[in-house]
């Protein structure tokens, strides 16, 4: 049988490239780490790391071993923290982290499926920037990662990304915004205040590239990361902003504001990153599963 701490120490080396930094990272010898990779090499009957400049690259056979230790250790934890909290049941436990700026409301809406389960759902939201869920994600200490972008080809984090849905945008405002930069729509947007998200939301560059086309040029008065923040300015009057034209009607009612004109060459997309290509987590299978419905689209 393969030893759990054998494949402790590959996944560690695999994950950050070298021996040393994982032999710092698990407090132990780098002469142990390598000898404890070496039985597990010849156990498996097959060469897992080879050296590649100053650091260690992934077999064929590697990638493999390694996908199948994301999973082993991801079940590990699962199994941890259920006995550290006491349960003993079929509570399900979904630890999920959300990007600041994805909609409040649109998160609340694409992981409504997880509580079916009623009272035996246990939901962990974390909120933060991209690359900082992204290391909680290869971590192992989220199950997965709503985003408004995916994983980029050729990365070095190892993940999947599924997309869940996709929307126009639509410029909203509060009335007085509205009423004081009246006309025809994009027209009106020209040296009007405007509320961007962002840097690190995808849509930043997209709303940027779209307003320098049509010479538009507001005054930026504000970038925000958070989408709430964001759309709290906007009620109080700050500016226009975008928002997806699908949870645009709600925005509205929830801030006091009304709907300018949809930007239909923009298109805001939504992801779920997971660790493994194949779900078997049955609250992340039920959000993947009903995920269309939280954009009004059909069924895919």
């Amino acid at each position: 049988m393969i030893n759990y701490k054998h494949l402790q120490y590959f996944h560690a080396v695999a994950t950050v490239g070298s021996v040393a930094r994982a032999a710092e990272q698990l407090h132990v010898s780098p002469q142990a780490i390598s000898t404890q990779l070496q039985v597990l090499e010849d156990q498996l009957g097959e060469e897992l790391l080879r050296k590649k400049g100053r650091g260690l690259a992934l077999t064929e056979a590697g990638k493999t071993v390694l996908r199948y230790a994301d999973q082993i250790f991801s079940l590990g934890n699962e199994l941890e923290q259920a006995v550290r909290r006491g349960v003993f049941t079929e509570t399900e436990t979904l630890r999920v982290g959300l990007c600041d700026v994805i909609a409040k409301t649109m998160a609340f809406r694409l992981l409504q499926p997880a509580r079916d389960a009623g009272l035996a759902m246990h939901l962990v939201c974390r909120e933060g920037r991209f690359a900082d869920l992204m290391d909680d994600l290869s971590a192992h200490r989220l199950d997965l990662l709503i985003s408004d972008q995916g994983l980029p080809p050729g990365g070095a984090v190892r993940g999947h990304s599924h997309l869940l849905g996709s929307s126009t945008v639509t410029v909203v405002a509060h009335r007085d915004v509205c009423r004081r930069w009246d006309g025809p729509f994009p027209q009106r947007l020209k040296g009007a205040p405007f509320l961007m998200p962002g840097e690190d939301a995808a849509l930043h560059s997209q709303l940027k590239a779209w307003l320098e086309a049509h010479g538009l040029r507001p005054i930026v008065v504000g970038e925000f990361d958070d989408g709430a923040l964001l759309g709290s300015f906007a009620g109080a009057g700050a500016g226009f902003m975008v928002a997806p034209t699908v949870l645009a009607e709600s925005l509205c009612v929830q801030y006091g504001l009304e709907q300018v004109g949809v930007i239909d060459s923009i298109v805001e997309q939504i992801y779920a990153v997971t660790v493994e290509r194949r779900v078997h987590h049955p609250a992340l299978q039920r959000i993947l599963e009903r995920a269309h419905k939280a954009f009004g689209q059909a069924p895919p």
